[in-house]
């Protein structure tokens, strides 16, 4: 009994960490906000598109083309019995437009929506560049040491001034 309450208990954390993490909340608005732009491309295409498209010369309604494979059978009152079966020719051709209609729609908005973008990074990457510029002038230019006007002496000729100096001190004292 214990172990099958260890059990639910991690099943339950589990869980909460599944939906608590940022890609499932990310998910979530991401499908309210795609319900509402379907609505708006919807709104779109049957509102403004399809009447267009039903403009065209010879097309005419695509609702009307239907095949009907058996008619409906009726009773003596007028009442239908059974159902007519239909292919709804006119339903496909019109759900393809919708598709093709959304999705230019769509190709259209992503398309605008990376131009921003592209344009957003080159500007950004323009500002870093001319900041770096920037701060690149401002920065204390380091002076090279000038060049000393007599040659300077190495230790090794300080070392041996110093011998001779102490040698001639030498002789001065033994004389």
């Amino acid at each position: 009994m214990a172990k099958e309450k260890k059990k639910r208990t991690s099943l339950i954390k589990e869980f909460k960490d599944f939906i608590t993490r940022g890609n499932v909340m990310d998910l979530a608005v991401g499908m309210i906000i795609g319900a509402a732009f379907t609505a708006i491309i919807t709104a779109v295409v049957t509102g403004i598109l399809t009447p267009l498209i039903n403009m065209i010369p010879g097309t005419g309604d695509t609702s009307a083309l239907i095949t009907i494979l058996k008619e409906a059978v009726y009773d003596a009152d007028g009442n239908i019995v059974q159902e007519a079966v239909i292919l709804n020719w006119g339903a496909v051709i019109s759900a393809i437009i919708t598709f093709l209609c959304t999705a230019v729609v769509l190709f259209l908005i992503v398309k605008a929506f990376n131009t921003v973008k592209k344009r957003g990074e080159a500007l950004k990457a323009k500002a870093e560049e001319k900041l770096k510029k920037e701060q690149e002038a401002e920065a204390p230019v380091e002076e090279a040491p000038a060049a000393p006007a007599e040659p300077v002496e190495t230790t090794d000729d300080i070392l041996k001034d110093i011998r001779e100096l102490l040698k001639a001190q030498q002789e001065n004292k033994v004389e």
